[in-house]
């Protein structure tokens, strides 16, 4: 076990805005209402699917960042990192598990843990704006996941 101090996210995304001339503090986006509820039938009777911030190629760069949907049947290799900002000196994406932990949500399945797999996935762009991710992402997630009857999400942030 490792007895470095938890990263400070909020304090470095305070100081990295400010360091860059932001006028305001860098505000984290929060939730009154918790957005989550029980399930209604036992995990190992439950579809599953993963959200990730991770993307298949470099779309990351393109000012017009889009959701994007994905086939677990056509999970890329490795996926796009690059435009992303993390703590670099402390992890890596070299392990696509860390990101996007397919094999371990097939072994939960193998194992009877958990009922089955999505046919899809979802890549959510970082873009920095709460109220965008609120108004046009989330919903079309949860609608395609309603359509697909995705009963959990594991949620990935990178």
């Amino acid at each position: 076990m490792s007895n470095d101090p938890p990263v400070q996210y909020i304090d470095r995304s305070r100081a990295y805005y400010e360091a860059q001339g932001y006028p305001k503090p860098y505000r984290w986006s929060q939730a009154d209402e918790t957005p989550f509820h029980p399930l209604s039938k036992p995990l190992s009777e439950c579809k599953a699917t993963i959200i990730t911030t991770a993307m298949p190629d470099d779309s990351y760069e393109d000012e017009h960042r889009r959701l994007h949907v994905g086939r677990f049947s056509e999970t890329p290799e490795k996926f796009y990192t690059g435009g992303l900002f993390w703590d670099r000196d402390a992890t890596h994406t070299d392990d696509r598990e860390t990101y996007f932990p397919i094999k371990q949500l097939q072994a939960r399945v193998a194992a009877g843990e958990v009922g089955s797999i999505a046919e899809h996935y979802y890549c959510v762009p970082t873009i920095y704006s709460y109220s965008r991710t609120q108004r046009r992402d989330a919903p079309a997630i949860a609608e395609q996941c309603l359509a697909e009857m995705v009963d959990i999400a594991l949620l990935v942030p990178l």
